[in-house]
């Protein structure tokens, strides 16, 4: 049994590691998950400047990716309509709608430029086995842009979940240029659905945003929306509409969807209700307003991180001033082997030292005499010419020695100079380069990414308050009915959200919904007090016990209940005299006459007794048998 259950423990981790790491949660550095991350470099080694089949770049992917080309296919569109990466040819859906993209042997892709320029260096990527062992695939791509924050990211994992919001491109290079100046810039999310949002509580990314729809009033029975919410579609928003109108919540007419390559639901009102009215209970009780929390989980160094947007940030610009780093060095190196090479050749042939081996025969023999013959030449070179470099001198052609054309070749070798100087300047202001080099993004794509969620400070909503409002309660006694449809001089006025509470002269009190019309008694058992059921109200009560007739009194407030059921505030052996809810009453009793007894009236202060639950016994007054109550002071 123990070997059962290990087995079970060391299987299960390595599936929960392998979700975490492998599939879900993306990584910090290329802000990718794997199956996109496989995606980008099957595309980059397809990319030919022409459009490729969705179903072939999945086939393609299959090499690298383990699981099928459905999720490989799904990824590719999800990662598509995200619009940063990737240019499309077909129908790839509407994310607005929530209509799915056609099959995949009908859509087409490619690189876009963005991804071209900022994503691939193989010389920059590490690589690892694919799952197979027949090739090789990237660990992480080294992303020039924050992509991370840039696309977002949702994934759930096994005991952990990501949800990174997207941000805008502009404001996310323009945060960058400004850590390199040793400023700070807040950044928030900028959703592709556009919409409103007041990122007030956002933490640094730690916290939440609230989004509304972009809704505009044509005229008096007229809505339209225009934008919707980040994670909604026009289907779920119209969804929850219908929902709230049934539920009485708003009042509309009729609601009809235009969306084409843009959102536009058109809301017709009925007569009495007009659309400036209606934007607060769109907004309170329909998904036109949701929030939305974040969880900013990825993957560090091959373990779940959780960071700040600014930390990401930061992470990211220390690599990318590595990567451009590296790729100096590799320029500086491949500037200085190419002056080196025209260097020597320039040697090899101004001072003719190909005429030493013309008479010699043996391999070896000739290596040896250019060796030889190079010497003198070390110092204008800048490092000694190998047995690979004397190589290359053997090989160069008769034809190319006799057209050699020597002003030529030092032109060049002063512009690879030029370069070079450059280069090592770059290099030992790398922080200014990395700037420079942001600029010429920003300059370059950002107008193409233009922000399209408005910031703005948004005010909460009181829903209770919303749906709130007066009205009017009749009750007529003579014939049982109560509700907003009674007509009768006993009126009660109280908030649509009120429940009614009903005190009856048998001792039975009830709570119910306020009804259009309900009949709630027979004519012997009347309601004593109607009212609203406000947990607040003291009643103060005085009954005679039937069998005694002995005078009592309670006071009680009706806290806690359940609709329609039917509860006592007396006994059935109690017989109520009086209820109010006055303060300060006093009533005067009388007792019937007997023998030897002085006593014929009482005065009775209602408040003077304690206030008791509804069900408790009251207080006797006194041990006389009660005749009549008269109010005598309230």
């Amino acid at each position: 049994m123990d070997d059962f259950k290990q087995l079970y423990k060391e299987n299960y981790l390595n599936y929960a590691s392998y979700v975490i790491l492998d599939r879900a949660i993306p990584d910090v550095i290329d802000g990718l998950k794997p199956v996109q991350r496989r995606i980008l470099w099957t595309l980059f080694r397809m990319d030919d400047g022409k459009m490729h089949k969705v179903a072939n770049v999945a086939g393609q992917t299959m090499a690298l990716h383990p699981h099928g080309d459905a999720p490989i296919v799904d990824a590719l569109v999800s990662l598509a309509n995200k619009g940063y990466l990737l240019e499309m040819q077909g129908n790839f859906g509407n994310p607005s709608t929530g209509d799915p993209a056609s099959a995949a042997r009908y859509i087409e892709t490619r690189l876009g430029s963005l991804a071209k320029e900022t994503l691939f260096n193989p010389a920059l990527t590490p690589f690892l086995p694919s799952y197979d062992g027949r090739a090789q695939e990237p660990v992480y791509l080294p992303a020039k842009i924050p992509l991370l924050l840039l696309q977002g990211a949702e994934g759930i994992a096994v005991g952990m979940a990501t949800k990174i919001l997207p941000h805008n491109f502009s404001e996310l290079i323009e945060a960058e240029i400004a850590l390199l100046n040793g400023k700070h810039l807040e950044f928030v999310p900028d959703f592709p659905s556009g919409g409103i949002m007041d990122a007030a509580d956002y933490d640094d990314g730690k916290g939440k945003v609230r989004l509304r729809a972009k809704i505009e009033v044509v005229d008096d029975k007229t809505l339209v929306i225009k934008e919707i919410c980040y994670g909604t579609t026009t289907e779920s928003l119209i969804r929850s509409i219908d929902e709230a109108a049934k539920k009485g919540k708003i009042k509309i007419e009729s609601i009809s969807d235009y969306t084409a390559e843009r959102v536009e639901i058109e809301i017709k009102l009925p007569r009495g209700q007009y659309a400036k009215d209606l934007l607060e209970p769109l907004y309170a009780f329909t998904d036109a307003e949701v929030s939305i929390s974040t969880q900013m989980l990825s993957i560090n160094q091959k373990l779940p991180w959780e960071g700040s947007v600014s930390q990401i940030l930061q992470l990211h610009l220390e690599k990318l001033q590595g990567y451009l780093k590296t790729e100096l060095e590799i320029e500086r190196d491949r500037l200085l082997e190419k002056i080196f090479e025209k260097t020597l050749e320039q040697i090899f042939i101004e001072n003719r030292l190909y005429k030493q081996i013309e008479e010699i025969s043996h391999y070896e023999k000739i290596h040896g005499t250019i060796e030889k013959s190079l010497l003198p030449f070390h110092k204008q070179l800048a490092r000694i010419p190998s047995k690979e470099d004397r190589e290359r001198l053997l090989a160069i052609p008769i034809r190319r020695i006799s057209r050699f054309d020597i002003q030529k070749n030092e032109d060049e070798v002063v512009v690879l100079e030029k370069k070079l100087l450059e280069t090592e300047r770059h290099l030992k202001n790398i922080k200014k380069f990395t700037s420079n080099y942001l600029q010429g993004l920003l300059k370059k794509y950002g107008a193409l990414f233009p922000r399209k969620t408005q910031i703005k400070t948004l005010e909460t909503l009181d829903k209770k308050a919303i749906l709130e409002r007066k009205v009017v309660v009749g009750y007529d006694a003579s014939s049982g009915f109560i509700g907003t449809k009674v007509s009768s001089e006993h009126q009660i006025e109280c908030s649509n959200l009120d429940k009614l509470l009903m005190l009856f002269e048998d001792g039975t009190y009830q709570v119910i919904n306020i009804p259009e019309k309900q009949f709630i008694h027979t004519s012997d058992a009347a309601a004593v007090w109607v009212g609203p059921a406000d947990k607040t109200t003291l009643f103060r009560v005085l009954y005679r016990d039937k069998k005694t007739q002995y005078p009592h009194v309670k006071r009680f407030i009706v806290k806690q209940f359940i609709l329609d059921k039917e509860y006592r505030f007396l006994d059935a052996d109690h017989k109520l005299e009086l209820l109010t809810t006055k303060p300060d009453v006093v009533v005067q009793l009388s007792f019937k006459p007997k023998a030897r007894q002085k006593l014929t009236k009482l005065e009775c202060e209602l408040d003077e007794v304690l206030i008791k639950g509804v069900s408790a016994r009251g207080v006797r007054v006194t041990n006389k048998e009660l005749k009549s109550v008269k109010i005598f002071r309230s």
